[in-house]
């Protein structure tokens, strides 16, 4: 067992660990471990048949709540461009019709946010651990968004659950 996954396991039981390598690989059938994995993130069990009311609501407060990450964290002159590119960004994924062709940008989306708020690249080797230990939540979020794929070709479907599951962490941090 990995160190992370050692740490992740005073988290998450079993069962939600294995959910996302069940998520990852079905393409057909991913329901019940996507709501397994939103369960983790603080939603109720039936989170894959969220209607469209649901939904909206969810992608108005993940704007408001990852506007308000990126407008409140205080970052060195250098990155202020980047605040400014990542609100941009936001407007950009919010305004395209299709999950699918949203799901890179979602990601880095999500990683440019990350730096901004901790510092450092998300994708060093040691960042899924110290998450875990700063913010064991955020760090569940963390392990989550880190083992998506960067691209794929999944189903709509599937893209969109990808991305709620995202969306609804961030907007209930």
């Amino acid at each position: 067992m990995t160190k992370q996954a050692e740490i992740l396991s005073e988290f998450l039981d079993s069962n939600t660990i294995e959910a996302l390598s069940a998520f990852l690989d079905k393409e057909s059938g991913f329901e019940s471990s996507a709501n397994l994995i939103a369960t983790a993130f603080g939603s109720e069990n039936d989170f894959s048949k969220m209607d469209a009311e649901a939904i909206s609501k969810l992608v108005a407060s993940f704007k408001h709540n990852l506007t308000l990450l990126i407008q409140k964290t205080w970052v060195e002159k250098s990155d202020i461009a980047l605040k400014d590119q990542l609100l941009y960004q936001l407007d950009i994924f919010l305004s395209n019709d299709t999950w699918k062709d949203n799901y890179v940008l979602f990601l880095q989306l999500i990683n440019q946010a990350v730096f901004l708020m901790f510092g450092q690249k998300p994708d060093t080797p040691d960042f899924a651990e110290y998450t875990l230990r700063i913010d064991p939540e955020f760090g569940i979020f963390w392990w989550y968004i880190s083992n998506l794929p960067p691209k794929t070709e999944w189903s709509e479907e599937k893209c969109r659950i990808a991305m709620l599951l995202g969306m609804y962490f961030l907007a209930n941090y």
